[in-house]
């Protein structure tokens, strides 16, 4: 697939790249959320407010003009998939939306949450394990050369970074019921994750040739070879700095829950020992 793009300018700020499908996508999530709200009136509208927040940011990052040159600017394909990841899927996972279909949903999902695979989809090590994998995988193998020159995989990438990255932060924020981690182990897991950003944005920003050989059928028209081996570094860059400032980011609530739960067992703790004469 061979195709021609222009080249950024600040111009293209108010541009908008409209899709049918991820817009009826984003709608259909939001009207049932909504409606499970509306059936639950004790929830608690700040998760409303998560699940809002990560709509428009999913929004932003594919409707905007950021989807519009997120195939022919692998630095802005960078900003976009930091958004859907460290963004929005936090804020999903703040929303805590399984746990709204176990109180409102239908019936088939509610047991679906009970089954088994349930069990194995939101258990700590598979979220770990998922993102652990995926950003290399999409970023410094072949497929991201796919993924640049059809669309429909392009797609698919942007649903598995909100996927991955929800079933990593719902055990980092520990929002839902289900199992979980102690409040300080979650923020060793969010911290051994780390590295693995910082891996991948070093590996892009060091490449000395092309890792990307169908960037050049994308890269903006009349740009050299030299201007789209740098552009690959500065997305490397982005992911490398901008991956790890969002995740230590993270870590400011994890703390702040971490030390809310010491707190509160501790009062717990000397009500038990006041209650034995201790």
């Amino acid at each position: 697939m061979s195709m021609t793009s222009p080249a950024f300018s600040w111009h293209h700020l108010g541009d908008w790249n409209f899709g049918i499908l991820p817009s009826l996508l984003l709608v259909g999530a939001t009207v049932a959320y909504v409606m499970g709200v509306t059936r639950t009136p004790s929830w608690p509208r700040t998760r409303l407010g998560w699940f809002f927040g990560g709509v428009l940011t999913t929004f932003v990052a594919t409707q905007s003009v950021i989807g519009s040159f997120d195939m022919s600017y692998f630095s802005i394909h960078m900003i976009q998939h930091l958004m859907l990841i460290m963004v929005a899927a936090p804020f999903f996972a703040l929303s805590a939306p399984s746990d709204l279909v176990r109180t409102a949903g239908p019936e088939p999902l509610r047991r679906l949450l009970d089954s088994r695979v349930a069990d194995v989809l939101f258990h700590p090590l598979t979220g770990f394990v998922v993102y652990l994998v995926l950003i290399p995988l999409t970023h410094l193998t072949g497929l991201t050369n796919v993924m640049m020159t059809h669309p429909w995989v392009h797609h698919a990438e942007q649903i598995g970074f909100l996927i991955s990255g929800y079933l990593f932060f719902r055990v980092a924020f520990g929002r839902e019921s289900g199992r979980t981690l102690h409040p300080g182990l979650r923020l060793v897991y969010v911290m051994a994750a780390v590295p693995v950003d910082t891996f991948t944005g070093l590996a892009l920003v060091m490449s000395t040739h092309q890792p990307i050989p169908s960037y050049a059928q994308m890269a903006p028209t009349g740009t050299s070879a030299a201007w789209q081996l740098g552009n690959v570094h500065l997305g490397g860059a982005i992911m490398w700095i901008g991956g790890d400032a969002l995740m230590l980011l993270a870590c400011i609530p994890i703390v702040l829950i971490w030390v809310r739960w010491e707190t509160l067992r501790t009062k717990e703790l000397d009500a038990e020992l006041d209650a034995l004469g201790l």
